[in-house]
């Protein structure tokens, strides 16, 4: 198959961590043909979805992991599989990218799915299942924000379209900054914020729990580093070996038919003690780690999801 990728800078990348430098080099390894652009260099240009890019070959050695073809502008209705895998801020121009890739349907298999990437962020999907979820509020209104916190006491307060545990706030029940927060966050931005009960089982860790297809396929737990309450590798979190538990199981039965059924074919989701905190759409990560972990070649079975679907 040809395959493109849209995703930020390859240089830069850990290739040791990265999960679609692992996705390309599988690819790669079945066969498939690569190529690369970054989503700046994605258009819709009369009519044709458009991207002006790199032929991609890669290989694992640090520092030299990857090798461009003659810089070209392709037509991605002639590629088989593109994948969206650019990290957010979710902002407009990720959303403008949805939109565009979406015309790319039926003909192309856009993985994840745009429309729904689009209309399932992280952080908004995990609504459609209350009874797995912390007690949450999603509010612009500092009233509103200040009323959760008086019934619940310790919270967690963050951007609602953040990534990587940026501007992750702990609010302990004595703590006077949630004020100065909020005319923060609102200084620089109209988005409402998300705001939890905290969990205190966040300090064993915070479990990443793969899904391909609908699937669960394994499990990392992220751990806080010393004084931190954020587990996000980008932030000094440390991967771990962890087993799935029958409530994680329960979790992924429960989501699974929804993911599957809307072309979200790599999800990772985020479990705290028994809850659902996030559900990762647009670029999940910790393939890698849980390959070194349980031996388990989770590209591999994301590639044959993907080829199953195109043989449908």
């Amino acid at each position: 198959m040809k395959i493109a990728f849209q995703m930020d800078p390859i240089g830069p990348i850990n290739i040791n961590g990265d999960s679609t430098f692992r996705l390309a080099e599988e690819a790669q390894a079945r066969g498939h043909e690569l190529f690369y652009y970054t989503p700046d260099r994605l258009a819709y240009d009369e009519g044709r979805v458009t991207a002006r890019g790199w032929p991609l070959t890669v290989q694992r050695v640090q520092g030299d992991h990857f090798r461009l073809g003659e810089e070209q502008t392709v037509d991605l209705a002639e590629f088989d599989v593109v994948w969206l895998r650019q990290d957010p801020p979710f902002d407009m121009f990720y959303i403008t990218t949805t939109h565009i890739l979406q015309r790319l349907s039926p003909g192309t298999l856009v993985v994840n799915d745009p429309f729904w990437v689009r209309n399932y962020p992280e952080k908004l999907l995990i609504l459609d299942f209350p009874d797995l979820m912390p007690p949450t509020a999603i509010a612009r209104d500092l009233d509103t924000i200040r009323a959760f916190r008086a019934r619940h006491g310790d919270v967690i307060l963050k951007p609602l379209y953040g990534n990587g545990g940026a501007g992750v706030f702990h609010l302990p029940e004595s703590d006077r900054n949630l004020a100065s927060l909020h005319e923060m966050f609102t200084g620089f931005s109209r988005e409402p914020l998300i705001v939890q009960k905290y969990l205190p089982a966040v300090s064993k860790g915070d479990k990443r729990v793969i899904l391909v297809d609908g699937e669960a396929v394994g499990a990392i737990n992220r751990v806080p580093a010393q004084g931190e309450t954020r587990s996000n590798m980008h932030v000094g979190g440390r991967a771990e070996k962890v087993a799935l538990t029958e409530r994680d199981l329960e979790i992924c039965a429960a989501i699974g038919p929804l993911l599957r059924e809307k072309g979200q074919v790599f999800v990772g989701i985020d479990v705290i003690g028994h809850y659902l905190t996030e559900i990762n759409v647009t670029s999940p990560t910790g393939i890698q780690e849980l390959e070194r972990f349980d031996g388990v070649n989770i590209a591999t079975k994301v590639w044959e999801a993907i080829e199953a679907r195109r043989r449908a």
